[in-house]
């Protein structure tokens, strides 16, 4: 497959088409876990559209091997043809990769990504000319493990998949990019960028923060001597620790103001805490909270995911 991928692009066969696919060539910019897991999703579904995969020549090496995607370029050149381009680096490199769409995308297509920060991206994208229709996009399902080899196509099945539409004219490629996703199972819910912006601070970005600097303090703590004596608490909790450093630097970058509030009221419930050690009532106050919201938590995750 190097000396193949030598001469890019490469195109492989698909499988034989089955139902007629929403978007007949969907160009998938990044093939990390969500990129490549999105990347086998929509080949699985819809094998008579086309799966163009842009990336350095590494990557495109292995998800040619896992017959994720049907074209592989290192060059966004190849994305000329698109009828939907789906932005999956880091925030900011989405950022620059959009500065860039009109030069390499030719007719009318619709763009979204995949990032967890939309207010910067959303206001970009205004700058695309008419034929571009950008819709933010986030599918809420990941996994500590990061890169194509972590890659499955069950990633987004029952989760939810947030739009951020910035206009009302938008419709007819919400509608389309709504039925994108539920093609593959996951579930579309629609919201406005700043309070997507908000909601994940507290849903999805301080709890990464929380679980890393826990997992540094007490590393740098107890040693690996101290861990090899920890119980299955510690790993639970701190799951999310394996994360990737460069991607959670652009999503605390892009979203820092509502991040801090995230951050201030956590602060402020552990100093609370800290402060009251000997005061049970506060340590009861604390843990009942928790335990009624993580029972609300449970319970949801357990319903069917709707509007």
């Amino acid at each position: 497959m190097t000396d193949t991928l030598r001469s890019l692009p490469v195109i492989q066969p698909g499988p034989k088409a089955t139902t007629p696919p929403v978007f007949e060539k969907v160009a998938i910019v990044g093939l990390g876990l969500i990129g490549g897991s999105l990347a086998l999703a929509v080949r699985e579904t819809w094998s008579g559209g086309l799966v163009i995969g842009v990336d350095d020549k590494p990557v495109l090496e292995r998800a040619m091997l896992r017959h994720a995607i049907d074209v592989a370029a290192d060059d966004p050149v190849v994305m000329a043809e698109a009828d939907l381009v789906v932005l999956a680096a880091p925030v900011r490199t989405n950022l620059a990769l959009l500065a860039d769409l009109e030069e390499h995308v030719r007719g009318v297509a619709v763009v979204t990504d995949v990032g967890s920060t939309k207010r910067d991206i959303v206001e970009a994208a205004r700058a695309l000319p008419a034929r571009l229709s950008f819709i933010g996009g986030h599918p809420l399902g990941g996994a500590p493990r990061s890169g194509i080899d972590h890659a499955r196509p069950d990633l987004f099945r029952d989760r939810p998949w947030l739009f951020t539409p910035s206009d009302d004219r938008q419709g007819e490629a919400l509608a389309r990019l709504r039925s994108f996703v539920t093609g593959f199972g996951a579930v579309p819910h629609v919201l406005a960028p700043d309070a997507h912006d908000r909601l994940l601070a507290f849903l999805s970005h301080v709890p990464q923060l929380t679980a890393s600097a826990l997992m540094h303090v007490v590393g740098d703590a107890i040693g690996e001597d101290g861990l090899a004596l920890s119980g299955r608490g510690l790993a639970d909790t701190t799951r999310l620790a394996s994360s990737p450093a460069d991607i959670w630097k652009d999503i605390c970058a892009t979203n820092a103001d509502e991040v801090r509030v995230a951050l201030d009221a956590l602060i402020v419930e552990l100093g609370q805490v800290r402060d009251n050690l000997t005061d049970g009532r506060t340590i009861d106050r604390v843990f009942d909270s928790a335990s009624r919201w993580r029972t609300a938590l449970a319970a949801r995750r357990r319903a069917p995911q709707g509007e």
